[in-house]
């Protein structure tokens, strides 16, 4: 990385099979890089008390108040599953299998919903999105005719100095309108002993992966099953930190952590063999992570979930929503989990 640079971009999960001795070949309907990143001209900071511009173009500041809003909307296609219900629940009974006869114990499995894009606009297509599902970690990002609209609830690593932080998601209730009944279903999350097991579960692994480049010691659980409240759903949410070697770098910091165990499930090398099994979809981008480097090598990355994916060459879109899979968990609600993740994506489908 240049000095006084920035880099921004994404890391695709598939990038794991250069990271382990893994191999991904399912269906590929995007074709997204496994990786790709860029030097920004320009950047723009949202700060308390205003926009920071940094950019050696002087005139950018008049070129963006001249500029016209596109009023044309994004059009696409209902999404089609790639998988049925019924496919789904048979999947999920053949995991429980191999967690009974201990091959991991849990693993987080997805499936994909696809269709066409009939007209693009990627900037409304992200603003609606985080109307309807603002997030902490959403992002736009493009490259050549590959885009990621994202409004992701979780963040993957970040570095501030030598601390890095991981903030890994397990455990999930939907939102109601009712007052009473939406704290009923935040005080279930709660008390839930199976979305505390898997929260812990997911707490040891990114313990373990950042004890992997941290100062001994140093490695430290700062909120355990914290509670959030997003737009349509509640989710369970620790924290792990820990301080860096000096001996280690920001890559080598992400390398080590990635993909991030909330996506994969542990032991991590044999459920992701299990995921390229039961998945009919190569995941690309999705479960992978978008963010940025600073020039000093601090950096932050999101857990690219709650994301839509678009080929605009091929006119095509992707999707993927999934659960953590444990021995206890029922196939039918893990299935109607996937879809109240998803509800947000398929109401800017619909054009709502």
């Amino acid at each position: 990385m240049a000095p006084g640079r920035w880099l921004f971009g994404f890391i695709g999960y598939d990038l794991k099979n250069e990271i382990e001795d893994l191999q991904s070949h399912n269906t590929d309907r995007l074709a997204f890089e496994p990786l790709a990143f860029f030097e920004p001209e320009h950047l723009i900071f949202f700060e308390d008390d205003g926009l920071r511009i940094v950019s050696e173009q002087p005139s950018l500041t008049e070129e963006i108040a001249l500029t016209d809003k596109i009023d044309s909307a994004s059009i696409f296609t209902s999404p089609q599953a790639s998988i049925t219900r019924e496919q789904y629940i048979d999947t999920v009974d053949r995991l429980r299998q191999h967690i009974e006869e201990g091959d991991c114990y849990e693993i987080n499995f997805c499936q994909e919903f696809h269709g066409t894009v009939q007209n693009w606009n990627p900037v409304d297509t992200y603003l609606r999105l985080n109307t309807i599902s603002p997030k902490p970690f959403s992002c736009l990002q493009k490259f050549n005719h590959q885009f990621i609209v994202c409004a992701s609830p979780e963040r993957f690593l970040k570095k501030e100095g030598t601390k890095i932080i991981s903030q890994p998601i397990k455990g999930t209730r939907p939102r109601s309108a009712n007052t009473t009944e939406d704290q009923l279903l935040k005080e279930q999350l709660r008390t839930s002993e199976k979305e505390i097991a898997e929260n812990m579960m997911i707490v040891d692994l990114v313990r373990n992966d950042l004890a992997r480049t941290s100062k001994p010691g140093t490695v430290k659980v700062e909120e355990l099953f914290g509670l959030y409240s997003f737009e349509q759903v509640h989710q369970m949410i620790s924290t792990v930190v820990a301080e860096l070697r000096s001996d280690v770098d920001s890559i080598d910091a992400i390398k080590h952590a990635f993909p991030m165990g909330s996506m994969t499930g542990a032991p991590k090398v044999k459920v992701m063999q299990l995921i390229e099994q039961y998945e009919n979809t190569k995941r690309g981008a999705f479960s992978g992570a978008a963010g940025y480097i600073e020039p000093n090598g601090d950096f932050d990355f999101n857990v690219l979930i709650r994301s839509l994916f678009v080929n605009a060459q091929s006119g095509v879109y992707s999707f993927q929503v999934g659960s953590a899979i444990t021995y206890d968990a029922d196939s039918a609600s893990e299935y109607e989990e996937c879809l109240l993740k998803a509800s947000a994506l398929h109401r800017i489908l619909k054009g709502e």
